[in-house]
């Protein structure tokens, strides 16, 4: 009865799925990644129950586990930190209803340097636009390269995704920020 259960349970744990994904971090960020003595990757393994290959020379980052969420947010978090995000702002994908957005900017430019002016839209001086923008929407925003990044609520990043469009598309900052601060009242309202 012994070696009966023995083979029940290993084809048991074969017939257990293992996914996979695969992604390219920009390699200044793999370091990030990494965390010192490998702390930040054994937190993410940890907390999404997932096992992270990382490839340090190319950027490459293999996630695999067996739980297709935990996969999901494990690769979220990691796309988070490539972006840019500090590695404790991108675990806050682990909450409920929390998520992560990317914007292109490279869609908004007029020409490849219209880039540079676009971030310092989003940004605004000493990161004042930026700042107002997480205020007024509880979000989290980095600027890395030619994105935008956006780590909260589904409703809140609706909110920051569209103040950032209006400033990419040209709106005073003022405008915007009005509009954001009668979203926040509607908001509360509800």
């Amino acid at each position: 009865m012994t070696s009966k259960k023995k083979t029940q349970q290993s084809a048991t744990e074969s017939e257990i799925q293992t996914f996979a994904y695969e992604l390219r971090l920009p390699k200044e960020r793999v370091a990030v990644l990494i965390g010192t003595n490998g702390q930040t990757k054994k937190t993410i393994e940890r907390n999404t129950k997932t096992k992270l290959d990382i490839n340090s020379e190319e950027g490459e980052v293999k996630i695999s586990g067996q739980d297709a969420l935990f996969l999901y947010l494990a690769r979220e978090i990691i796309r988070a930190i490539g972006r840019g995000f500090n590695p404790e702002i991108a675990q806050h994908l682990l909450k409920p209803d929390y998520m992560f957005e990317l914007i292109t900017l490279n869609e908004h430019a007029k020409n490849p340097h219209d880039v540079q002016r676009l971030k310092g839209r989003i940004i605004g001086e000493k990161g004042k636009s930026r700042n107002t923008i997480e205020e007024l929407t509880q979000t989290k925003i980095c600027v890395y390269g030619k994105t935008a990044g956006i780590i909260g609520s589904a409703d809140s990043i609706m909110d920051a995704r569209k103040a950032i469009q209006r400033l990419l598309e040209g709106s005073t900052h003022a405008s915007v920020y009005r509009w954001l601060e009668r979203r926040k009242k509607e908001r509360k309202t509800l």
